[in-house]
């Protein structure tokens, strides 16, 4: 690539030691920033001799997760995660991902078309906590929300049914960002937690099946049917329990993030809220409650998916000698040979943040942005916004999770009208705020906000 991380220290560990010093600040991302515009969209990255390329060019992007989607796998992710979730969609690739795909679909196909009530016990139990707080952090509220949704959903059983130690065991590890060196992080609590959550999942699976030998297949059906269809598939108790935790994960983190950044943003920049609450009211006039996709569909201001994509960063590795379209020759416009076994770093956070695509102010919290129909065919056909990523892993649970989070904001917004950030907390400016990235991004601080 015409670009290249330039290093000072043998074998570019002053790179490495540049990345683990921004940690400790909670900044990481914001300290990219900078680093990234200066170089380019695209760059090559040396380090301990082997080389590496980040990308946040959309066409490069689009060809690593659509048009070359069978030259790239997950490399030291799929071991990384292997001791948590075990051998599940999330780290699978080729023909048993494919499998896993179709076998998840119809599950996922099930759960969007359902009446939006059945997240009514949950939302009012989000309301009733939330009513006991004159003000606070908010985001514990909503993890505990969708992980009841999601234990709901795919258990049959109300959270309710989690201790406190499973609750708190349901934590993204750090093994993911050490890649190749993921061997190095194995501390008890560490193995601990992927027990305690796999015993957890056992349960259910042998109570589904228990259920199925005294009652019958379709009784059983009809109390557990998430569980049930997986073993009709797999017939392998390990695998169905794997699924269950892949997707249990992946339900409850991004869900309640994506919740959460939506008040985060909002209450500051109250006129955003206003403009939102105004939307909610015009199209609930008589203030009743949002049960159907149609409904959602009319408030487009309510969708803040940029700022925030909640898989912000992610890696793929070429499994065989191929070509990136663009980031070669003078120009950069010329394609880029990948060899074998090199792996690609690629930031949906920072493309998301790209002048060229999103105009100068491409930082900024301005949801109107996406009322310019230009940029958002321009988005979409060019892979230029990416909350659930793209091509053939492009998330499963994406429309549930927007109407999940999507009913939980207008519930909360109906209860809480003068929702609005405490005058003791200051504003930093986007992005510079303390986050917690893991595999997905969260603030480090918690939105706090003021519900009177």
């Amino acid at each position: 690539m015409e670009s290249e991380v330039p290093f000072r220290w043998p074998l570019g560990i002053d790179i490495l030691k540049a990345q683990y010093d921004a940690l400790p600040s909670q900044q990481l991302l914001a300290f990219q920033s900078p680093v990234f515009d200066k170089l380019g969209a695209n760059t090559l990255v040396r380090i301990f001799e082997a080389e590496g390329y980040r990308a946040t060019d959309p066409k490069n992007i689009k060809a690593i997760l659509d048009t070359s989607f069978e030259d790239w796998g997950f490399g030291s992710r799929s071991p990384g995660l292997f001791p948590f979730l075990g051998n599940g969609i999330f780290t699978q690739d080729g023909r048993p991902w494919k499998h896993s795909r179709e076998v998840l679909r119809k599950q996922f196909a099930r759960m969007q078309y359902q009446n939006l009530t059945v997240l009514d016990e949950h939302i009012n139990n989000l309301l009733h906590e939330l009513s006991s707080a004159s003000a606070g952090i908010i985001d514990p509220y909503f993890f505990r929300f969708t992980l009841s949704t999601t234990t709901y959903f795919i258990f049959s059983e109300p959270m309710g049914t989690l201790g406190d130690d499973v609750q708190t065991s349901f934590k993204p590890p750090i093994r993911l960002r050490l890649a190749d060196f993921h061997w190095l992080y194995q501390p008890r609590k560490y193995k601990d937690a992927c027990t305690l959550v796999k015993r957890y999942a056992d349960s259910f699976v042998s109570r589904a099946l228990e259920v199925q030998e005294k009652e019958g297949e379709e009784a059983a059906f009809s109390r557990y049917p998430f569980i049930i269809d997986l073993y009709r598939n797999y017939q392998d108790l390990l695998q169905v329990r794997d699924q269950l935790i892949n997707v249990l994960i992946a339900g409850r983190d991004t869900t309640a993030c994506l919740s959460s950044w939506a008040f985060f943003l909002r209450v500051r920049h109250p006129t955003t809220m206003e403009r939102l609450r105004n939307e909610i009211t015009a199209v609930l006039t008589d203030g009743s409650q949002p049960v159907i996709k149609a409904i959602l569909a009319k408030m487009p201001y309510l969708k803040s998916l940029r700022l925030y994509p909640q898989l912000p960063v992610n890696v793929r590795v070429a499994m065989t000698t191929t070509v990136l379209p663009s980031g070669g020759g003078p120009s950069g416009n010329a394609p880029v040979l990948i060899k074998k076994g090199v792996g690609v770093g690629y930031s949906i956070y920072h493309m998301h943040r790209m002048a060229f695509l999103y105009g100068e102010d491409a930082s900024e919290f301005h949801p109107e942005r996406l009322d310019n129909t230009d940029l958002k065919k321009r988005m979409i056909s060019d892979f230029g916004f990416l909350p659930f990523h793209g091509g053939p892993r492009t998330c499963l649970g994406k429309e549930f999770a927007l109407m999940e989070a999507s009913y939980a904001v207008i519930r909360v917004i109906q209860r809480f009208p003068g929702l609005r950030l405490p005058p003791d907390v200051k504003k930093e400016a986007t992005e510079y705020e303390r986050q917690n990235l893991a595999i997905v991004v969260s603030s480090a601080e918690g939105c706090k906000v003021l519900f009177d």
